[in-house]
């Protein structure tokens, strides 16, 4: 662990930051030391390729993390190893329709060798023609978010979604519990499968991953999966939001009480919860995030809007996102601006030292040079998704 570099990273933080960050942590300690539950709820992008979503694996074997609500995309990514090497080409070279084809005309191969591509024809159909065009095709190599448009890799992905589909229909589990049963224990699904830990889609963040995200939505009905989300929330004494949009349904949802729609749910015996006495923290670059929350500790002018009914857009004179309004009303959370490559280290290692618990991985800004080794270790050690093993476990259950 470069601790040197996770101190720098602090240090580049503005002053506000540094204060919220120090705070965030002393909770999710204290929290811990008193057997309380932390929850994390990760957007996809920037937590892959910071490594973020590695680290909260990590924290999950090391019993810190006690659950997570991330994207189907992020779901897609692990399936596929989290990070890969993928070689990126014109098109045009392989006769297909550029209509067809991504933005730019690209037409993407995962980095695969040949023993590799051996032991998956035995799973699927490969075009073996078109694979052995990889090497001489003019293009360029890159690290980028695992299996979702490279081929073969991507097309993969998702045929699995459909078998993992059926496997859901039969058990009534959702897909990210039956996908974690063959996931690398070193990504989030893989982990919280092995530790039972959930791991959950979010309703706003279904759509994405390409059948996958289908696979996901379709696994189990919106109204259970919102129903186990809010059972996760409800558990939570303190919640991190990293890097995501679109946090209605924790924040605005039909199960909480205090700044969401949940008091019909209570009117009517339903089970519900509050996030009245829980910590919210978030991560993001967003100034505006700290800006709406000075705005109503200064004036309560986004509660009097509220109250008024009028837009809060508005009334603040900034760009509103919609998890900002519970977010900035809530006396609890803790709004820390800045790269989230650099923030979860400091995070990740004060908390960890606090309980005397050893990381044995630690991700970094992507930019620097130990972000960048990070990078190459995960496409080389976090293995894709194996049906053997997801098998194996379907059988033993």
């Amino acid at each position: 662990m470069n601790t040197e570099l996770i101190d720098k990273f602090y240090s580049e933080l503005d002053d506000r930051s540094k204060q919220t960050l120090d705070t965030a942590i002393e909770k999710v300690i204290a929290a811990k030391k008193r057997g309380g539950k932390f929850v994390v709820v990760t957007g996809s992008g920037p937590n892959i390729h910071e490594g973020v979503t590695t680290l909260i694996a990590e924290l999950i074997n090391k019993g810190i993390v006690d659950g997570v609500t991330t994207s189907s995309a992020v779901v897609n990514h692990e399936m596929g190893g989290t990070l890969d090497r993928v070689k990126m080409c014109p098109a045009s070279q392989f006769g297909f329709e550029e209509e067809r084809m991504p933005r730019g005309n690209v037409f993407e191969f995962t980095d695969m060798t040949d023993e590799q591509l051996e032991e998956l024809s035995k799973e699927m159909i490969l075009d073996k023609e078109l694979l052995a065009k990889r090497h001489n095709a003019e293009g360029h190599v890159i690290i980028k978010a695992a299996a979702n448009m490279a081929y073969p890799m991507g097309l993969r992905t998702e045929m699995l979604a459909d078998e993992i589909h059926s496997i859901c229909r039969q058990t009534g589990l959702p897909f990210e519990t039956v996908a974690g049963w063959g996931c690398d224990e070193r990504t989030m699904l893989g982990a919280g499968a092995a530790k039972g830990v959930p791991v959950l889609v979010t309703i706003p963040q279904l759509v994405g991953g390409g059948h996958v995200g289908l696979a996901v939505a379709d696994s189990i009905p919106v109204a259970q999966r919102s129903r186990r989300i809010a059972a996760l929330m409800g558990s939570a004494d303190v919640i991190l939001e990293s890097a995501v949009a679109l946090t209605q349904e924790i924040h605005d949802g039909p199960f909480e009480t205090y700044t969401g729609h949940g008091i019909w749910s209570w009117w009517q015996k339903q089970p519900v919860y509050s996030l009245k006495e829980k910590t919210l923290i978030r991560f993001d670059l967003d100034e505006n995030l700290r800006k709406a929350q000075d705005l109503q500790k200064q004036s309560a002018m986004i509660q009097e809007a509220i109250n008024k009914g009028l837009p809060k857009t508005k009334i603040s004179k900034i760009p509103f996102r919609m998890e900002m309004s519970a977010f900035a009303r809530h006396e609890g959370s803790l709004p820390v601006i800045g790269d989230i490559g650099m923030i979860w280290p400091v995070f990740a290692k004060r908390v960890a030292d606090a309980l005397d618990i050893k990381l044995d991985f630690m991700s970094y800004k992507q930019e620097t040079p130990d972000g960048k080794a990070m990078r190459e270790w995960i496409v080389e050690n976090i293995k894709p998704f194996s049906r053997t093993r997801m098998q194996a476990h379907l059988s033993d259950k």
